[in-house]
């Protein structure tokens, strides 16, 4: 998917022109071998354990510091206000994580010998920062906010209905 979406903003020269998944799939395992359909596996499995733990780490948090000071009383607004501030901690975590594994999964692997541009995770984000500063590791920040903000709303109004669900129980 990260590639197919990537092949349009490659110059012509460059692109792999897929005709669909099961054409990418075929050809990425007959021309770059099977361990390339997990290119970028490590990263993706970083930024899920760094969304969630910065999810559930700030929501309680943020919710129990709202009440607490009397800015809200613990209900509807005060659930959306610490989900969406959630949403937003997890995606100034996660960010860079996304930008180097994208970074990751869109590199071509050299051909005739060449070497990958990136060794690794931490070798593509070293090379970023110093290429382009840190900011950088930030772009596409505010999709990634869009995205996660409502997703955390949703997640966190769900997971509050099913705690009043289950209290009786």
């Amino acid at each position: 998917m990260v590639r197919m979406q990537a092949d349009g903003r490659l110059p012509v020269h460059q692109r792999r022109n897929y005709a669909g998944v099961g054409d990418a799939l075929v050809r990425m395992v007959r021309q770059e071998g099977v361990t390339t359909l997990w290119t970028g596996c490590g990263p993706t499995v970083q930024r899920a354990m760094v969304v969630t733990a910065a999810q559930l780490a700030t929501y309680d948090q943020i919710k129990e510091t709202l009440a607490s000071h009397n800015i809200t009383r613990d209900g509807f607004a005060t659930q959306v206000a610490a989900s969406f501030s959630a949403g937003l901690v997890a995606s100034v975590a996660s960010n860079p994580i996304d930008v180097v594994k994208t970074r990751i999964m869109n590199m071509s692997v050299g051909e005739g010998g060449e070497e990958p541009p990136y060794k690794g995770a931490l070798d593509c984000a070293i090379k970023t920062v110093r290429a382009e500063g840190p900011m950088a590791l930030y772009k596409g920040f505010v999709p990634t906010v869009t995205r996660q903000g409502p997703f955390a709303v949703v997640l966190f109004l769900t997971l509050e209905n099913v705690r009043a669900l289950l209290k009786d129980f």
